[in-house]
């Protein structure tokens, strides 16, 4: 969390850039990471190009908002983006299985780097 006492702890997250500009995630509603969004809602997302690449890289900061509606396709989605789900199919219904919430990350700032 910028600007806290506390050091920002970056994760690997699963993301979705929606068409009205916001990225979204999903997380249980028991995680760490939600509880820390709920006392400061600043977040970032920082996506860069894998190896191999040339490089590029972009970040976006802003507020936050918890869903309670959608987690569970946003997950799902994503899951299909990222898993051969007939091979993944058991751990995707663990994934739903949880309460989850989606997070709303409303861009304030967005910086892109290319080199």
């Amino acid at each position: 969390m910028a600007g806290s006492p506390q050091p920002a702890r970056p994760r690997p997250v699963w993301f979705e850039a929606t068409a009205d500009g916001t990225i979204q995630l999903s997380t249980p509603s028991d995680s760490v990471k939600l509880r820390r969004l709920r006392r400061d809602p600043r977040a970032s997302v920082v996506v860069a190009a894998p190896p191999g690449e040339r490089e590029r890289r972009v970040s976006v900061t802003g507020q936050t908002a918890v869903e309670a509606e959608g987690a569970r396709d946003l997950a799902e989605r994503l899951a299909a983006r990222h898993w051969d789900l007939d091979e993944r199919a058991d751990d995707l219904a663990a994934m739903v299985a949880d309460e989850l919430v989606r997070i709303v990350l409303h861009p304030e700032q967005v910086r892109r780097f290319a080199f």
